[in-house]
């Protein structure tokens, strides 16, 4: 017997996307497994849709995971969605199901992990007291201070470039409205938000940052959530500098802090050299996958 099918209300509606939930169980009201799919809503950015599906190991390949993946991929049509993506782990049964369903892989991400209780932190700190001719650093913790707030807003198309292979992942228009109500998500859940940035000393503008999101108690794993450089000022070692001084003030700050998590493409090479350089080890890897609508 096929699986009953049934939508669910979802409260993950956020500042940039909203969305779908669906519940597949038996005739019995037994839950065999779910689907979300997220609808992205800004500007540059509302052609994409982005599924989660997941199906109890012992009801896999009886036709659960395709009844939701045709629920979500009806929704997503329905809502004039160009492109459906979904993020699995390599060789996982995720990644098999999604292969045979008609989705083709559109990129690769390498997870690695930065050890902190093995850090050489003489050699970080040397890093991140560089000095680089024309610039300098900064950071906050959580909101953008108002006096930055426009110029790190126009420096997030720092991540407009960033190698995304082919998964028409579109272009993510940031204001200072947005900026400041990201951050007050990471706050309002309990973790702490740190930004290091690079100023051009001829305007204290800002031309690159480094994000950090730390769990509220100060352990376990924090999170790298974006490093970026304009492409005016890129050649001259900024994305190190930052990072590095973000690993030095995480070590610092969060002395019980296991170690950092970061995730690139595994074509963007100028930060694997960077994040290799930083003594990062690969954990595992993503990949992305694509269904044209």
């Amino acid at each position: 017997m096929p699986p009953r099918i049934t939508p669910l209300t979802d409260p993950g509606a956020t500042a940039s996307s909203r969305r779908l939930a669906w519940l597949a169980s038996d005739a019995e009201g037994v839950p065999l497994g779910s689907a979300f799919l997220r609808l992205f809503t800004t500007e540059g950015q509302d052609h994409r849709a982005e599924l989660e599906i997941a199906v109890h190991p012992a009801e896999r390949r009886t036709g659960v995971g395709g009844a939701l993946l045709d629920a979500a991929v009806t929704a997503a049509r329905s809502d004039k969605r160009r492109s459906l993506v979904s993020r699995v782990t390599a060789g996982s049964p995720g990644d098999r199901f999604l292969a045979a369903h008609g989705f083709h892989q559109v990129l690769a991400l390498t997870f690695a992990r930065l050890p902190l209780p093995e850090l050489d932190l003489r050699a970080v700190t040397d890093m991140a007291e560089h000095p680089h001719s024309g610039y300098e650093l900064t950071h906050w913790d959580g909101v953008v201070p108002p006096e930055l707030a426009h110029t790190y807003a126009d420096s997030r198309r720092a991540m407009d470039d960033m190698p995304m292979e082919d998964s028409d992942y579109g272009i993510d228009v940031w204001d200072v409205e947005r900026v400041v109500a990201v951050a007050e998500v990471v706050l309002e859940r309990g973790d702490a938000l740190h930004t290091v940035a690079v100023l051009d000393r001829s305007d204290g503008s800002v031309v690159g940052f480094s994000e950090v999101v730390v769990p509220g108690d100060g352990r376990g794993d924090a999170q790298h959530y974006g490093t970026g450089v304009l492409p005016e000022h890129r050649g001259h070692g900024l994305g190190l500098w930052m990072k590095a001084e973000s690993i030095r003030r995480a070590r610092l700050r969060y002395p019980e802090l296991a170690g950092l998590l970061t995730d690139t493409a595994d074509s963007n090479a100028p930060m694997i050299g960077i994040n290799d350089s930083l003594g990062y080890q690969p954990t595992h890897r993503e990949l992305e996958y694509r269904l044209d609508l």
